[in-house]
């Protein structure tokens, strides 16, 4: 076999890329051990970073201005959509795409070696398997139970709540209930620890949900449906043949991923770099960022989340969505700095110095001049 094209791996990242690659007249190949398995994660993104393309019947629900808690209340002035999981991995078709049914074990620039001894060969391969686990990556992990809205009544829509009240010991580290609708008639409620090395375990997390459930007035029965999270969300390697969290597209301070790989697909597929040198020093500062979060005491991640949301929206969103608005990056990096109380600052100034040499020098610099000007971070 020789195509233009063959990708491994067909969540949502490599689906997508192997459908715009079909859109544009390239021959596809996909390789996955399970091609027409259901996806069984929520998927949910910014409105504002969908590409044009996307069905509208893919999104199941829309969140005008979600709420996000740290210690006080933060309407986000952003669209938060939930995808139809369904729906979207219909919508992203692969007719006339080879689909081969089998387990990648190594993937070359133009070669891809299958477990069974197939050898499959194209102009580029792209490995869109995503990243495996490892003790030494931070993950993410969640637990959460689909409700009917009614039993939810009175509680609205919430990107992330801080609020102690899911019986956690006060200096046990940190979880926040997700809440958000389904289209259905249904919402889904998570308890998610952000980011840890090691995550939270989930068998803590549900029991953090059900005692903060109970808190609201919301008595769970055992038969609800439920869902289970746990990725990495680094590890990544950001280069021409890896794409998704395979390719460093995973955002290391949230864990999303879907969005901003449906919106550099039409790039990819048309053999272009997704990763300008802007979108590389984005990165980095990102990976930044993940390490202070990783560093925060957890009574201060609730402070740090009131001072991020408390920024412009544009701020937010240059920091949460855009890969390659350096500028914008570092500005928002900078106006959070500013907006954090003077201890924290330090923390996080201590952690951010952890940067690869380079970026350390730059970032450091600028950390720095604002701690001399604050006179209190130090």
């Amino acid at each position: 076999m020789t195509v233009d094209v063959i990708v491994c791996g067909v969540g949502p990242a490599g689906r997508a890329l192997a459908h715009r690659s079909l859109v544009r007249g390239v021959t596809v190949a996909v390789v996955d051990p399970a091609p027409d398995r259901a996806w069984q994660a929520t998927y949910a993104a910014w409105a504002d970073e969908l590409p044009e393309w996307i069905a509208p019947s893919a999104v199941a629900a829309t969140v005008a201005q979600p709420t996000a808690w740290g210690t006080l209340a933060h309407r986000i002035d952003r669209p938060y959509v939930v995808f139809d999981t369904e729906r979207l991995r219909t919508s992203l078709e692969l007719t006339g795409a080879e689909i081969v049914v089998g387990r990648a074990a190594s993937c070359t620039p133009d070669t891809v070696s299958l477990a069974d001894g197939r050898v499959l060969t194209a102009r580029r391969v792209i490995d869109a398997r995503g990243v495996g686990r490892s003790p030494a990556r931070a993950e993410q992990t969640a637990y959460g139970v689909v409700l009917d809205a009614q039993r939810c009544a009175g509680l609205e829509p919430l990107f992330m709540d801080w609020r102690a009240d899911n019986g956690a010991p006060a200096a046990a580290p940190r979880s926040f209930l997700y809440a958000v609708p389904l289209g259905d008639g249904t919402m889904l409620l998570e308890e998610t620890c952000l980011v840890g090395r090691p995550a939270l375990d989930g068998t803590v997390l549900r029991d953090r949900l059900h005692h903060r459930l109970r808190s609201h007035g919301i008595e769970l029965t055992g038969d609800e449906s439920v869902e289970r999270v746990r990725f990495p969300v680094e590890g990544g390697r950001p280069g021409p043949h890896t794409f998704g969290t395979a390719g460093g597209f995973a955002h290391p301070a949230t864990g999303y991923s879907v969005a901003a790989s449906l919106a550099a697909a039409d790039t990819v597929a048309a053999g272009e770099s997704a990763w300008p040198a802007s979108a590389r020093a984005v990165h980095r500062l990102r990976a930044a960022g993940l390490r202070a979060l990783l560093a925060l005491p957890p009574a201060d991640l609730p402070l740090f989340f009131d001072a991020f949301f408390t920024m412009p929206t544009a701020a937010q969103r240059a920091y949460l969505s855009e890969r390659a608005d350096l500028g914008g990056t570092v500005t928002a990096m900078r106006t959070l700095f500013t907006a954090l109380p003077g201890p924290l600052r330090r923390r996080v100034a201590l952690a951010t110095l952890g940067m690869p040499i380079r970026s350390r020098i730059r970032m450091g610099s600028a950390i720095m001049d604002l701690c001399d000007r604050s006179g209190r971070a130090r």
